[in-house]
């Protein structure tokens, strides 16, 4: 299961999905200005194709528009990133604790093969972090919460802007370890029906992984 499974349906959808893809990716830098016109010529779409793909990206909250200025990629700053995970910690930490009172044994089980499956790509590449496994691990999680309410709050008007911060500072290296050992040991308190532990082991992970990528946009500024 690849985190997202999206269809585009339209060319609204295709340029929506591929402006997205760019700005998440760091193709266009964060602060960049959008131009109708330039991105029009560059997608081979109308200006009111791309009006509507920008439109959907600011509820995404990965574009933001400004008065006398237009819409432009956001910044990625210390601040920034210090809001967006104390909201990250407190509804992932909820859809952990919501997971452990609700998710199907089925689902567990899958959890627990997801995470066998990616062990040893873990242990090698050491890039689990920048590729889909990171993001599938917690979107199941996010799912197996059952709250509707919570699903469209973090997959809708967040995870985008987590993956700029992720994918653009880098999540490779030595923390790749710890962070997949602190997966293992969220899915066995989800696995326990421990809904207090899980909860607890999920916003511990998020400010470490917070703590982490903030280290890394204070060497980069």
């Amino acid at each position: 299961m690849e985190f997202f499974q999206e269809q585009a349906v339209t060319s609204s959808d295709k340029a929506f999905f591929r402006l997205r893809k760019e700005i998440v990716e760091g193709v266009i830098p964060s602060g960049s200005k959008l131009s109708e016109t330039e991105l029009s010529t560059k997608y081979q779409v109308s200006r009111a194709v791309v009006r509507e793909a920008i439109n959907r990206l600011e509820a995404c909250n990965i574009v933001e528009r400004r008065a006398n200025v237009g819409a432009r990629v956001v910044s990625l700053s210390p601040e920034g990133l210090a809001e967006l995970y104390q909201v990250r910690e407190a509804l992932e930490g909820m859809a952990a604790r919501l997971a452990a009172l609700h998710m199907s044994a089925e689902e567990v089980a899958d959890l627990n093969a997801l995470l066998n499956s990616q062990s040893h790509e873990v242990k090698s590449a050491e890039l689990y972090y920048q590729e889909a496994g990171d993001l599938d691990f917690h979107y199941r999680i996010i799912l197996g919460s059952k709250n509707s309410h919570l699903i469209s709050m973090l997959v809708n008007g967040l995870y985008h802007l987590v993956r700029m911060y992720r994918v653009q500072l880098g999540m490779a290296g030595p923390r790749v370890t710890s962070a997949f050992d602190e997966h293992k040991h969220i899915v066995q308190a989800i696995s326990n029906r421990d809904p207090e532990l899980a909860e607890m082991l999920m916003r511990r992970h998020i400010t470490y992984s917070k703590n982490n990528i903030e280290a890394k946009l204070q060497n980069s500024l």
